[in-house]
C-alpha cells in the first residue's frame, strides 16, 4: 500500500514557523493534502509533539515523534523516534544544551507551545535556532540510546546541510537515509548509497507536501522498521 508522507514540518514553536502552524491547522492541512504520515520537527525542541500527536490520532494521521537538531557544527539533522516519551526526553536534553540566549519574538518570531485545542499554553525562552553543544557524532549516539534514527536534513543546502558545512558524510555514521532539498540540484551519485526522503521543510501551511511522496508498506505501523527506528 502507498502511504503518503511529509516528515519535516515546523510548527509555531519554531521561531521561523508561521503563526498559523498550530497543531490542528497542521493536521487538517495534512488531511486536505491527502497525507497519511507526518512528523512535526521543530528546531531543537519537542514542545508541540504531545498536542500534534493527540490531534493526529483523532484525525487518523500517523504522527512520528521528531525534531530537527542543529549540531555543534551547525549541521541540521532530523531525529525520529517510535515513542513520544523518548522523543520528549531527548528533546529536553537538546534544549538544555542550547546556549542561554533569549529569543526576541519581534526579531526571530514566537516560540509558542499549544494544547490540542490550539490554545497557547506557554513559550520557550531560549532561542531555538542556535546550535546545541553536541556534535553530530554525539547526536547520532544519543538518538540511538533512545532507539531512534538520525537523518541528515536537506543535505544539499549550503548553509546548514551536512555537505555544505562538512563537505562529506562521516564514514563512522551508519546512516541509511538522507533528506534532499528538492529546490536545489544534487548529483545522483551523492545519494546512490542512501534511501532518500523528500519532505517539505514547511514553515507555513501552504508548503506542506501534496500527496506525491510515499512509502510502500504493508501496514502504516511498518514505517518504524522501514526508517530503521527500533
Amino acid at each position: 500500500m502507498k502511504f503518503y508522507y511529509d516528515l519535516h514540518i515546523h510548527s509555531d514553536l519554531s521561531p521561523c514557523g508561521s503563526d498559523d502552524m498550530t497543531p490542528n491547522n497542521i493536521i487538517n492541512m495534512s488531511l486536505i493534502k491527502g497525507l497519511n504520515i507526518i512528523s512535526v520537527t521543530d528546531h531543537n525542541s519537542t514542545g508541540n509533539l504531545p498536542a500534534v500527536t493527540e490531534v493526529g490520532e483523532e484525525a487518523g494521521i500517523k504522527v512520528i515523534p521528531g525534531l530537527e537538531v542543529t549540531t555543534r557544527e551547525e549541521v541540521h539533522v532530523l531525529c525520529y523516534f517510535r515513542e513520544l516519551s523518548g522523543a520528549m526526553e531527548f528533546g529536553g536534553i537538546i534544549y538544555d544544551s542550547l546556549p542561554s540566549v533569549k529569543n526576541n519574538p519581534e526579531i526571530f518570531g514566537g516560540q509558542n507551545i499549544y494544547n490540542f485545542k490550539d490554545e497557547i499554553t506557554g513559550t520557550l525562552e531560549k532561542l531555538l535556532i542556535n546550535a546545541s553543544s553536541y556534535n553530530i557524532e554525539d547526536i547520532y549516539s544519543i538518538v540511538k540510546k533512545y532507539n531512534g534514527v538520525m537523518i541528515p536534513a536537506h543535505i544539499n543546502k549550503m548553509s546548514d546541510g551536512i555537505l555544505g558545512v562538512l563537505g562529506f558524510i562521516p564514514f563512522n555514521l551508519n546512516i541509511d537515509f538522507v533528506e534532499v532539498y528538492s529546490k536545489m540540484p544534487i548529483e545522483s551519485k551523492v545519494t546512490e548509497k542512501y534511501k532518500v526522503l523528500n519532505n517539505s521543510d514547511a514553515h507555513q501551511l501552504v508548503d506542506i507536501s501534496e500527496a506525491v511522496n510515499y512509502f510502500e508498506l504493508n501496514n502504516i505501523n511498518d514505517i518504524y522498521s522501514y526508517l530503521c527506528i527500533s
